[in-house]
């Protein structure tokens, strides 16, 4: 049986009575980072085998531990904080264990970006999480453009290092929105910032952000959008900008802020005017 374990995200009183008889139970248990995990298997006094099974060596490992599953042997699963299988390797364990017939099960308990969009009051009924941003620029690229639009509450994770450049990308892609960054949740510095993009860059630029942050940013607000321009106009600018040696969506986002239309209406019109025309 695998089972993936809920751990606190800073206050270790979080943990379940179901967590800690999980981890004392089972053969082995796998973890993120041991040296992190240590720490936490010592305070509650857990003494069991423990292997690392991290974004570098999943491939090789998670056969090892389907291995030992088929064997008849109980394994949890620990990330460093938090509900595994959320934006760490406990989603391809999770994919192995069902090609393989092993049955698995969920001890739930701490998650940052459910505990980050509650305290941020924005509308929950529909949000989207995005996990932290790719460091691969193209597809960041692709992941903030795909966004831009979106009109349900945006959740993200972001280390300290990264948060300045994180918000004025976000400036540049949806705009001076209103955001909330949730900081060290559930530790004794717990913080929520509320503001515009702006200040909050702002603010950033003069004071050394520390921990790591849940970001919410308010999703996009409906607004009436009037077209001046016929369909073959918007076809046109996009397709003369592309002939002069523009990237289609580049020449889509600049026609787009020209016309005062959203992207996704640009790019719709000129889809569907490229296939009338072929």
């Amino acid at each position: 049986m695998l089972y993936l374990v809920a751990t606190p995200i800073g206050n270790l009183e979080d943990i379940s009575l179901r967590a800690l008889n999980t981890l004392r139970s089972v053969d082995l248990i796998a973890a993120e980072d041991t040296r992190h995990t240590s720490k936490l298997l010592m305070h509650f006094d857990i003494k069991k085998p423990l292997v690392s099974y991290h974004e570098h060596n999943k491939d090789s490992l998670g056969e090892v531990l389907i291995g030992k599953l088929k064997n008849g042997e109980s394994i949890a699963y620990v990330t460093d904080a938090g509900t595994p299988g959320i934006s760490d390797p406990g989603e391809d364990l999770v994919k192995l264990a069902i090609e393989n017939g092993i049955e698995y099960t969920l001890i739930p308990g701490p998650c940052a970006l459910i505990m980050g969009a509650v305290l941020s009051g924005f509308n929950t009924r529909s949000f989207v999480f995005e996990g932290f941003l790719p460091q691969d620029k193209k597809k960041r690229k692709e992941v903030l453009e795909r966004i831009s639009n979106e009109k349900r509450t945006l959740v993200f994770y972001a280390p300290p290092h990264h948060i300045l450049s994180t918000l004025k990308e976000m400036k540049e892609y949806v705009g001076d929105r209103q955001i909330c960054l949730a900081r060290e949740l559930t530790k004794k510095f717990e913080e929520l910032k509320w503001g515009s993009v702006d200040s909050l860059i702002e603010f950033y630029e003069e004071n050394n952000p520390r921990g790591e942050f849940v970001i919410v940013i308010e999703g996009a607000r409906e607004v009436e959008q009037v077209n001046e321009y016929e369909d073959d106009e918007i076809f046109k600018m996009v397709n003369d900008k592309i002939e002069k040696g523009h990237k289609r969506n580049n020449a889509i986002k600049e026609v787009a802020k020209e016309t005062n239309l959203s992207r996704n209406d640009v790019y719709a019109i000129y889809e569907k005017k490229k296939g009338t025309i072929l």
